[in-house]
């Protein structure tokens, strides 16, 4: 899976959570889920929740502690995939 895929697959993922649209249409590697996006802690669970929906992963603790933005999502869902393989 490519980096373009992942991060379109991310921004489907997160549309729903999002209440800054302007961070949205502009998002890159270094986005913030919560400083740029205006997610809530509570909506960043749902996020991660879906995320472990769509690619059939478990994110353990420590690693959704250190979903803070878009690359760091993308690090952990390509570590977690590999792990499957």
């Amino acid at each position: 899976m490519n980096k373009e895929q992942t991060i379109e697959e991310l921004k489907s993922i997160v549309k729903p959570y999002i209440a800054n649209q302007e961070a949205f249409d502009t998002l890159t590697e270094e986005t913030d889920f919560i400083n740029d996006l205006k997610i809530n802690s509570a909506n960043l669970v749902d996020v991660i929740l879906d995320i472990e929906e769509k690619y059939n992963i478990v994110i353990d603790n420590e690693s959704m502690e250190r979903m803070i933005n878009v690359k760091a999502a993308m690090e952990i869902i390509d570590a977690k995939l590999s792990e499957k393989e």
